[in-house]
């Protein structure tokens, strides 16, 4: 294929995609708007938040009556900083030159 021959085809794929949009206008014009159905007037955001920190189970129930139950922890080693702090340490960059920084005050290494 040459250089042209690609225009080409690109040209074509967008003149496919006018007519398809002409032949049914309302895809273009879709909004994303919320359904009156959904009430979200007494909700509260991140209210399981500091549980799903700890750890969740996942509890599926089969067609044939039995229950598989399935442990989410979160990865060993994470550690979540907290909203107040989130803007001074904005990824584990920061936090890490923080706690490099506080090495030479300790006394003695800490082993989890």
């Amino acid at each position: 294929m040459t250089f042209c021959d690609g225009h080409v085809i690109i040209a074509l794929w967008y003149w496919y995609r006018q007519m398809k949009l002409m032949k049914n206008p309302d895809k273009k014009k879709k909004k994303k708007e919320m359904r009156s159905e959904y009430d979200f007037t007494g909700g509260v955001r991140g209210k399981h938040h500091r549980a799903m920190q700890t750890g969740y189970s996942i509890t599926v129930h089969q067609e044939d009556g039995t229950t598989v139950t399935k442990e989410v922890l979160p990865p060993k080693g994470a550690v979540i900083v907290e909203p107040d702090l989130r803007p001074y340490f904005p990824d584990s960059e920061s936090v890490n030159k923080a706690l490099r920084c506080l090495i030479p005050l300790l006394s003695q290494r800490v082993d989890i």
